[in-house]
């Protein structure tokens, strides 16, 4: 099975895939979508909606999942990362995908066996998961790949057949 993560921003978007039978993994492929902070919001959500829909047609995805909003001190932060959250999955639905919604402490307990775990301890968890010896080109996109072993691990036992 195929999936890929979306770890949603709104000046960087990660995504990752990953190739899984439910507990071993393999890295196809992550990165990060960029936008410009001069840009207008409209345009960012836009180009990263559109950059997606470039990832889930070269790839073929089986299923994607997603990050949940954390509650961020600032609103407006919080407003924007739930406008590129649903942009990602609007794509993810348009192309037929079921996606799954994780909190950060759920992934972070998924991977890392702590729901409190620093970025730094995710993304060695991730890479040794993977069996990578180099790290992932970012943060953004480690935790994207992050979100897509947290599906596997925690989707239902009767889809992983």
């Amino acid at each position: 099975m195929r999936i890929l993560g979306i770890d949603c921003g709104s000046r960087v978007t990660g995504y990752g895939l990953i190739d899984t039978d439910g507990t071993r993994h393999r890295l196809v492929e992550a990165g990060v979508i960029e936008t410009k902070a001069t840009d207008p919001f409209a345009q960012r959500l836009y180009q990263i909606g559109a950059r997606l829909r470039e990832v889930v047609s070269a790839h073929q995805p089986d299923e994607a999942a997603v990050e949940d909003t954390f509650t961020a001190v600032n609103a407006r932060s919080a407003l924007k990362l739930t406008h590129v959250r649903g942009v990602a999955m609007f794509v993810c639905a348009e192309a037929g995908l079921s996606v799954g919604e994780y909190s950060p402490a759920q992934v972070k307990l998924a991977l890392a066996g702590n729901g409190r775990a620093e970025k730094q301890q995710v993304e060695w968890m991730t890479r040794a998961l993977l069996g990578l010896s180099e790290p992932i080109q970012s943060l953004d996109a480690s935790d994207a790949v992050a979100v897509a072993i947290c599906h596997a691990t925690q989707r239902p036992v009767s889809a992983n057949r």
